[in-house]
């Protein structure tokens, strides 16, 4: 049985991505969605996760799944971070937080016995009414993009949601 299931809507959204392209939920109304929040560009955890995803992309839009990642970092530097490591997928940058808070993505953190209050690794899986599926609160990079596929079968079934031909 799979934990954290949480069917209630996902906070909108209106961000830039790394082109400057304006993205908001509502582009994926009817789409299942992986919305990830990490920490900061081109950090060892950060870069794992962005490129995992990137790697497991293509199957995961075969299942029906979008992928888009948000950290607090600038446009600019979410393009710098796209083009270094050949995301296909969107980034948004939250330089406001807004949306970090509206997920709870925000908040305190504890590095080395020192705690402060930054980004928090978090991830949604979003269902296409626009609801959150499945949420997941501590988010370890290495191997997380396999997780949610897994996770994504026993919630959508073995077929997923496969776009149109």
């Amino acid at each position: 049985m799979l934990k954290r299931i949480v069917m209630k809507p996902a906070p909108d959204f209106r961000l830039p991505d790394q082109s400057g392209t304006i993205r908001s939920l509502k582009d994926y109304a009817g789409k299942w969605l992986v919305l990830y929040f990490y920490p900061e560009d081109d950090t060892p955890g950060c870069t794992i996760e962005a490129c995992a995803f990137r790697d497991d992309y293509p199957a995961l839009q075969a299942r029906g799944l979008s992928v888009v990642g948000v950290s607090r970092d600038s446009v600019e530097s979410h393009q710098q971070f796209a083009e270094k490591h050949h995301l296909n997928f969107p980034i948004l940058a939250d330089e406001s937080r807004t949306v970090h808070e509206a997920y709870g993505a925000w908040g305190k953190k504890k590095t080395l016995g020192v705690e402060y209050v930054g980004a928090t690794r978090k991830t949604f899986l979003i269902n296409p009414q626009g609801q959150i599926a499945k949420e997941y609160p501590k988010v370890t990079p290495m191997g997380h993009s396999a997780q949610i596929m897994k996770d994504f079968t026993k919630l959508a079934g073995p077929e997923g949601s496969k776009p149109e031909a």
